[in-house]
This record gives C-alpha cells, sequence and structure tokens, in this order.
C-alpha cells in the first residue's frame, strides 16, 4: 500500500494540466491575492535568496520574484506539476531567477544554513511528517531567516462557517472532477483541511521544528491563515 507521499504525488501529477485554472475558479480568484500578502509581509526581510517548497506550478515563486531577490529555488515531489510550472516561467522570462527542483520537503537537497526566506503554500498539510518537513526548512535557513506559510483553515462565524463548509465538502469536489476528471484529488482537499493543525496548533508545531516568533493571521475570514516564524 503506498504510503502518504506517493499517493499526494500521484493525485497532483493527475490533476496538473489544470491545476492553476481550477485554483482560480474555484477560489474565485483570492488566491492570488493571498498570495500577494505573504509576499508583502516577507518583503521587510528582503530576502535574497529564497526557497518555495511544495511550489506546486510554481505561483508563489513568480509573486515572489518582485522582491527582487537573486534567486529563488522551488520544490516539489510531484514532477508533472513542476513540467508545468517551467513553461510558466519560460513564458514570463524569468527562469535565470527561479529553479525548479524535484524533490521531498522532508529531506531537502540543500546545505544547512542555505536560504534566507522559505515559503510554503498550501503544501504544509501534504507533508507525511509534517513535524519533519518543518525541521528540513528550518535546518536549510539562515539565522534569522524568515519562514512563511499559507494554509487552509475553517472559518467560525454565522453564516461563512456552514456557507464554506458546504461549499467545500459538496461544490469543490464536483466541479474539480468536472473540470480535472478527478472526483478524488478534490475530495481529498476538504479531509485534509479538516485534519490539519491550523492556528495556535500549528504555531506550536513550529516552535517544536525550532522557529521562534510563530505567529498567524487569518485572511478571507479564516478560510485561509498565514503564518510566520524565524530561525
Amino acid at each position: 500500500m503506498a504510503g502518504k507521499k506517493e499517493e499526494v504525488r500521484g493525485m497532483f501529477n493527475r490533476i496538473a494540466h489544470r491545476y492553476d485554472y481550477l485554483n482560480h475558479f474555484l477560489s474565485l480568484g483570492i488566491d492570488r491575492q493571498w498570495r500577494k500578502r505573504l509576499r508583502k509581509d516577507m518583503a521587510k526581510y528582503k530576502p535574497s535568496i529564497i526557497l518555495d517548497v511544495a511550489t506546486g506550478t510554481a505561483d508563489l515563486a513568480i509573486e515572489l520574484v518582485k522582491l527582487n531577490p537573486s534567486q529563488i529555488i522551488g520544490v516539489d515531489i510531484a514532477e508533472t506539476m513542476l513540467e508545468v510550472g517551467v513553461k510558466k516561467i519560460k513564458k514570463k522570462k524569468l527562469d535565470k531567477i527561479i529553479t525548479l527542483k524535484q524533490a521531498d520537503s522532508e529531506n531537502l537537497p540543500f546545505e544547512t544554513d542555505s536560504f534566507d526566506a522559505a515559503a510554503v503554500s498550501y503544501g504544509v498539510r501534504n507533508f507525511e511528517t509534517p513535524l519533519k518537513g518543518l525541521q528540513e526548512i528550518h535546518r536549510v535557513l539562515k539565522p534569522g531567516g524568515v519562514f512563511m506559510v499559507l494554509e487552509f483553515g475553517m472559518p467560525d462565524g454565522f453564516p461563512v462557517k456552514q456557507a464554506y463548509s458546504f461549499y467545500f465538502n459538496f461544490i469543490l469536489p464536483v466541479w474539480g472532477k468536472v473540470f480535472s476528471g478527478s472526483y478524488e484529488s478534490y475530495k481529498y482537499l476538504p479531509e485534509s483541511v479538516k485534519t490539519f493543525p491550523f492556528g495556535e496548533r500549528f504555531t506550536e508545531l513550529m516552535k517544536e521544528a525550532g522557529f521562534s516568533e510563530g505567529k498567524f493571521k487569518k485572511l478571507s475570514m479564516g478560510i485561509t491563515y498565514l503564518y510566520e516564524g524565524v530561525k
């Protein structure tokens, strides 16, 4: 029986061809604003070398180019997602700044203290062992380096909580199947969000991995969370 890592890799390889369109369509375009918010919060650290873990099709890496870094390296285990990302990067003529590599977030192929900043955009909940992944990211960051995470949460205010829960559990998987041909892939999304330790529980996990100043802010009434920690 395949472990979570291989299941996730296979799932994202299957939907890679429609992943960007679905992300923008199913979030009503708000996902762009969430990535922009991460970039603006990271700007105060003035990072030169940035690591984008679980980069997918490189949307966050492309957004972070606006920080004028010297280098951005994106890693992901799903090779088909990376192929889509490489095409986007070349089309935008950003291949001198952004490099994509196939790599496991829990076993990063980089020296200790290599990066000024690291980020994960909607990929932490897919880590097979989240603590191990966070510890690896902590290892490759330079002392004083910032780590930022965008990840889904669950809104808790009426009526947003009820409307979001219905959309997430019933509408999203159906539309996911219509547009990507993979119902199971988009059924996985709400299931993975339900089991993810968001909010205070995730900042505690960040602290356990070695990060200090762990904090978070809710975006879009708690639909997504932005986390920040420092090595």
